[in-house]
């Protein structure tokens, strides 16, 4: 029988070590399935968190009596989950993927486990903040793991599972929130506190496969840890953030919104002087930005961010509010988006394994999604779900064949050593147009509505079918006063209201719905623009490991020859010369 040993000296494959690479740095593909199914453990975590707490957090607001602080608790979990983000990758480029990932999800299993012990909204935003600093690391460094283990030639085949994991956290949150925010207790436990007690087995798992499975050598680099640049970034993002999130409240121009965007241009500069000072060691080094794929491709996820959060935001609104879906059904009528997602990757993924081309793929899709957000546009009240459908599919579609070309082609642009600062680049900047993009969209829909719901008002008052709604019981006029007479806080009064008195409401409601969806539509054909400065690079074949372990061997090569020519003897030439022997 032959050895492994023998095959291998016989130029047959290198061996493999049964729990990592081969001595060339591969990997088969069950090892990368393996090890994948950690790291889909742990985006779950993250992206179904998002998704869930938004449908509940109502209901955990109302028994925390905090009602007006509700935003806080979101806030919290986006300032230190975008910050984080950065930071994560210019540590694992530094450290090590698997160490910062064992912490990035202990972290939030810790956050998960303080959020169930909450008793007030501050204590409860001060938890979610935890849970942020975990949820940086998890959806960062997922990518950047494929990009070591897998070679970008075969990497979007996989990456397609990650898209899945997003797209269904999209549709299962709403349901898993508003199943455990309507129970009153389970086991003795307030119904809402599962929704964050059920993350510590997944993360526990996620824990145990991932330490067991993730084998990717790394060689330790010297370097400094640019905490300057980390703190600058925190003075930059936190007032812009926090202004984002509450400046409809504040007001765009309240002196509490001109104090953030002063602290924040502050430490903007702070930031860019840092970063030029640490040069390699800065936490997102400059000289990235000088390469086209890097700056095309992160510019391009900050609008597309803007523009799909947007619409990822008020299509749950619309079918919630217009058309009187429940968080559940609203839920199950997403599903669209996610088999658009899941099928749009996975087609994309195996053309671009097979053909090696990918720059088609995200502008088509941004192309798509500019469409198809300008067709939402002109959705009304009367409009059917089975119209809105293939819109939803078309949505899901355009995301599946943007989002993992983008990060595949950054990836394959950049240095083997700069893996997870370029991956987690692309995430930090979605985030912040993510973030953007619900701030304005929401300030853009309640700036509109209160006019566009008097007129409608004005216009429906002088019709027959109205007047005899109100004639027939006078305590709607009032109830719709209630409602529509200081401010939208709340949508309950629609649930009281008869269909003819409620009309205009909701005609208002989709008719400013669909002024936000026009935004939307021309962020994304300003992406589409964008993309189409996107280059396309040969697609290496090795990995990320399978490239630093070349550049490595060259290096050590390199060194030795410049060592052994220092130490060569010399003999005196005829000339009076030198020469080396």
């Amino acid at each position: 029988m032959t050895s492994t040993t023998d095959t291998a000296r016989a130029g047959g494959p290198p061996p493999r070590r049964a729990e990592g690479p081969a001595a060339d740095g591969t990997f088969t593909h069950r090892q990368i399935v393996t090890i994948i199914s950690g790291l889909v453990l742990g985006m779950f975590l993250a992206a179904l968190d998002q998704t869930v707490v938004s449908t509940a957090i109502r209901t955990i607001a109302d028994d925390l009596q905090g009602y007006d602080l509700q935003a806080w608790a979101t806030t919290a979990f986006l300032i230190t989950s975008t910050i984080s983000t950065p930071l994560y990758g210019k540590l694992s480029d530094l450290y090590g993927r698997k160490p910062l990932y064992l912490v990035a999800i202990t972290v939030f299993v810790v956050g998960s486990v303080l959020c169930t012990f909450a008793t007030s909204m501050y204590g409860l935003a001060v938890f979610r903040a935890v849970q942020g600093l975990g949820a940086g690391g998890l959806l960062s460094l997922a990518f950047a793991i494929l990009g070591d283990i897998v070679p970008p030639r075969e990497r979007s085949r996989y990456q397609a599972y990650f898209m899945a994991v997003f797209g269904t956290s999209s549709v299962v949150g709403p349901l898993v929130g508003g199943l455990f925010s309507g129970a009153d207790s389970i086991l003795g436990i307030d119904g809402w506190r599962w929704i964050f007690l059920v993350n510590v087995p997944l993360g526990v798992a996620a824990l145990v496969v991932v330490n067991r499975v993730l084998r990717i050598p790394h060689a330790r680099r010297d370097s400094r840890v640019d905490w300057p640049g980390a703190i600058a970034l925190t003075v930059f993002l936190v007032p812009l953030l926090v202004v984002a999130e509450q400046g409809r409240t504040w007001g765009w121009a309240s002196p509490a919104a001109l104090a953030s965007y002063a602290v924040g241009a502050v430490g903007f500069a702070a930031f860019a002087v840092i970063e030029t000072r640490y040069g390699d060691s800065a936490l997102l080094p400059l000289r990235m930005f000088r390469e086209r794929t890097f700056s095309v491709g992160v510019t391009a996820s900050l609008i597309v961010g803007i523009g799909m959060f947007g619409g990822l935001l008020l299509l749950p609104q619309y079918l919630q509010v217009v058309k009187g879906s429940s968080p559940i059904l609203a839920g199950f009528q997403m599903l669209p988006l996610v088999l658009g997602i899941i099928t749009a990757a996975a087609i994309s993924g195996v053309v671009i394994s097979r053909t090696g081309r990918y720059r088609v793929f995200p502008i088509i899709g941004t192309a798509l999604m500019a469409l198809v957000l300008l067709a939402l546009s002109q959705i009304t009240a009367t409009t059917g779900y089975w119209t809105v459908a293939p819109l939803v599919l078309g949505l899901g579609l355009g995301l599946g064949l943007n989002m993992q070309p983008v990060i595949l082609a950054v990836q394959n642009a950049a240095a083997p050593r700069d893996m997870g600062v370029a991956t987690s680049s692309v995430t930090f900047f979605r985030q912040i147009g993510g973030t953007l993009g619900v701030a304005v969209f929401l300030s853009v829909l309640f700036s509109v509505l209160g006019g566009r719901v008097s007129s409608a008002y004005a216009e429906a008052a002088g019709t027959p079918a109205f007047a005899r709604a109100l004639a027939a019981d006078p305590a709607q006029a009032e109830l719709l006063a209630s409602g529509t007479g200081g401010g939208l806080e709340s949508t309950e009064f629609l649930a009281g209201l008869e269909p003819a008195v409620a009309a205009p409401f909701l005609e208002a409601f989709a008719d400013s719905v669909g002024t936000v969806f026009l935004i939307a539509a021309a962020a994304m054909a300003v992406a589409f623009v964008v993309t189409l400065l996107l280059p396309e690079l040969p697609l290496r074949t090795t990995s990320g490991v399978q490239a630093q372990a070349q550049a490595d061997a060259e290096a050590r090569s390199e060194a030795a020859t410049v060592a052994a020519g220092r130490s060569a003897p010399t003999s005196t030439a005829p000339s009076g010369g030198t020469r080396e022997v």
